[in-house]
């Protein structure tokens, strides 16, 4: 602990020291994958300005996985990050008084999915028993996989899973090794058109369309230091939000800026990756209603009951620990 309050002193220092000497606060940020599509809208909110309309200098480190920044961010390693809240949930519960906490709501709609194809015999959740499932450990999809099993009566001992590496994953469905991924809907769909397979041949199953009332990603915050500087985060949040409506409304014209920070990408396949996640992920009819970022309260509740009907909780979960509306504005980040 002595070790975790020096790393979050150290950046409230630097944090206060940039603004006391008239220059933009450095912000490190966490975030879940590689520089693909879904990421475009916070380089995009650099490029456009936005972080640096709110006196930010925001450098972006890419992650591998979406449990990847939860520790990063609650050693102090990183202020802000982006992770999987389900995922959070457990860490917090496993680490009481971790100092983490998600503020900010992106995949209101989570991409958590299984990736099969339909010539090796999955095309829905009944499929599964009897076939071989590839999936990554870290995998955020494959964290939520038990849920989802529970909720469509599917026994567990009936799947034979394979541990895959994320570089393996795609490969292995498209070699025909395995008979379906877990995975990021719009992460594994467009690897797998990429590799050669038929988009006829892959069937993606949704797990929030199969009975999952769980969120997705959000914006997490180390608290220690969002609680020292809280106009850094809420600037943060609203840049963001800039950055996603900005995308949302032109996506092609965000790819630019994920190109630049990732030559080696396809811009027609980022484009289209991108357009996947903001109509699956991000635009909801919660979202257009309420604003991006916020959360429904009563819907969380139901997401931890979910969580607990396959993971056993050390300490009682409460959700005022795992989720804060303190630095959105009210109503949230209008979309329209």
């Amino acid at each position: 602990m002595n070790k975790l309050t020096t790393l979050t002193a150290a950046m409230t220092l630097a944090a206060t020291s940039a603004i006391a000497g008239g220059h933009g606060t450095d912000v490190p940020f966490a975030l879940d994958w590689k520089f693909e599509g879904p990421s475009a809208p916070y380089f995009a909110a650099i490029d456009n300005g936005h972080f640096k309309e709110a006196g930010l200098n925001v450098e972006i480190t890419a992650g591998k996985g979406s449990l990847d920044a939860i520790p990063k961010v609650a050693t102090g390693a990183f202020p802000i990050g982006f992770a999987d809240i389900n995922s959070l949930i457990k860490f917090l519960d496993q680490n009481p008084g971790a100092p983490v906490i998600a503020a900010m709501m992106v995949y209101d709609k989570p991409p958590f999915a299984v990736i099969g194809r339909k010539s090796l015999g999955v095309s829905g959740p009944a499929d599964l028993p009897g076939k071989v499932l590839g999936a990554p450990p870290p995998d955020g999809a494959w964290a939520q996989f038990p849920i989802f099993a529970k909720e469509n009566g599917i026994d567990m001992d009936s799947i034979t899973v394979e541990p895959v590496g994320f570089p393996t994953r795609e490969p292995m469905l498209a070699e025909g090794n395995v008979a379906s991924i877990t995975g990021f809907s719009f992460s594994s769909y467009l690897n797998l058109v990429r590799l050669g397979v038929p988009e006829d041949d892959i069937a993606t199953i949704l797990m929030a369309d199969y009975g999952l009332d769980l969120y997705g990603n959000a914006i997490i915050v180390n608290t220690e230091f969002a609680e020292a500087n809280p106009e850094i985060v809420k600037g943060f949040l609203g840049a963001v939000a800039k950055g996603w409506k900005d995308a949302i409304a032109d996506p092609a014209a965000a790819i630019p800026s994920l190109i630049e920070r990732n030559p080696a990408a396809d811009a027609a396949l980022e484009e289209r990756r991108l357009k996947l996640a903001i109509d699956a992920n991000v635009v909801t009819d919660y979202t257009m209603a309420n604003g991006m970022g916020a959360i429904d309260a009563a819907r969380l509740d139901s997401a931890i009951e979910q969580i607990g009907l396959v993971y056993e909780f050390t300490n009682a979960p409460d959700a005022s620990l795992y989720f804060t509306d303190a630095y959105l504005p009210e109503g949230g980040f209008a979309l329209k």
